[in-house]
């Protein structure tokens, strides 16, 4: 068993015992994931919309940094950024729309705010963790398990605990929290093996 299913593994028991040790099932599995998967919707859409439309201008310019490589890479464009967000931004008013107009007021609350931090900081995530890989002397489409499937997550929440706290910490729980860990590398992986299906990725991770 790879790393990744062994610490998938571990995150669903500490689910388990979260919610059993809750009195009544308070907080049933089912609606934990579902919370997890409302709130990160908006970070989920912009990395393969910024596949499908990306091309064009490289984000970095094409230079190259202090240790000769290229500080992002040809991957990474202004136009794959731009679609990306605007995706996540887009995707995110409906939820609003759909939550003001049916009265889902069990889901978490997505705000304006929240709906353009969390598309921007996942693919600022995917960014980082790209330039971390040039350093690393890692080509484009190479494998980093683990850094692959949550580098959107880690971009998407930094970027929420520093401009809006406060959303954060009323929207993600410790269950939510483990629940996101739970479903993106799922969820990464089916995405994944669907664009190289389709031929926009070429490679399925």
């Amino acid at each position: 068993m790879s790393n990744l299913n062994l610490f998938i593994c571990s995150l669903l028991e500490v689910l388990e015992c979260y919610i059993i040790s809750d009195d009544s099932f308070i907080i049933p599995l089912l609606s934990v994931l579902l919370a997890a998967f409302w709130i990160m919707i908006p970070a989920y859409i912009p990395n393969p919309i910024a596949a499908l439309c990306g091309g064009g201008a490289p984000i970095d310019f094409d230079k190259n940094y202090s240790d000769g490589r290229r500080i992002l890479g040809d991957g990474k464009t202004f136009r794959g950024l731009i679609f990306g967000v605007l995706a996540g931004v887009i995707v995110g008013g409906m939820q609003i729309y759909l939550v003001t107009t049916y009265g889902w007021s069990s889901l978490p609350q997505q705000t304006v705010t929240s709906v353009i931090i969390l598309s921007l900081g996942a693919l600022l995530g995917d960014m980082g963790k790209s330039f971390i890989k040039r350093r690393l002397g890692k080509n484009r489409g190479d494998a980093w398990p683990i850094a692959d499937q949550y580098d959107l997550v880690i971009g998407a929440l930094v970027l929420m605990l520093i401009f809006n706290a406060s959303w954060l910490f009323a929207n993600v729980t410790l269950p939510v929290l483990i629940a996101i860990l739970i479903l993106t590398p799922v969820l990464h992986r089916v995405v994944n093996i669907i664009g190289f299906k389709l031929k926009i990725k070429k490679e399925p991770w």
